[in-house]
């Protein structure tokens, strides 16, 4: 039996109509809102492409089911991240960098690396290596993504 949930998402309150409550957060960013930032990567949380926040803590929309969130909390994609036109710190300095190659799991990174700076705004590059550890990239762009997020933290 449909269902109507009501999900605070990039600052707005949206209501959607879902079918199985506890259907992942990530179909109903993508399929419900048309939010395609976040990504399907592995649908099993291990390679962060889905990475959005939720009360400004990252997590992974592929197996965060819909009935798990509030109507209360705040769901911030990639889209949301910037003020308006004006990019956030951190998707200015991956673009500084040329921190993407395929873009894949860039979306992922940027989300992960912005909740990650709001609580350390001085990290060592081991400090962000082990931030970023559970987001895989193929492409091998990890020396500019450490860079871009090591420049943004000057910035975030």
């Amino acid at each position: 039996m449909a269902e109507r949930r009501t999900l605070n998402v990039n600052g707005r309150s949206r209501t959607i109509t879902v079918d199985d409550p506890d259907m992942p957060l990530l179909l109903a960013l993508r399929e419900n809102l048309g939010l395609n930032g976040p990504l399907f990567g592995c649908g099993l949380a291990q390679c962060g492409a889905c990475t959005v926040h939720v009360d400004g803590k990252p997590v992974r929309s592929c197996v965060l089911p819909l009935s798990k969130v509030a109507p209360a909390q705040k769901v911030v994609t990639i889209e949301g991240l910037s003020q308006g036109s004006r990019l956030h710190p951190v998707q200015r300095a991956f673009v500084e960098e040329q921190a993407v190659q395929c873009g894949y799991c860039i979306n992922g990174m940027i989300m992960q690396s912005a909740a990650f700076l709001a609580g350390n705004k001085n990290p060592s590059e081991a400090d962000i290596r082990k931030a970023l550890a559970g987001n895989i990239c193929r492409c091998g762009t990890h020396t500019r993504i450490v860079r871009a997020v090591k420049r943004a933290a000057g910035q975030a």
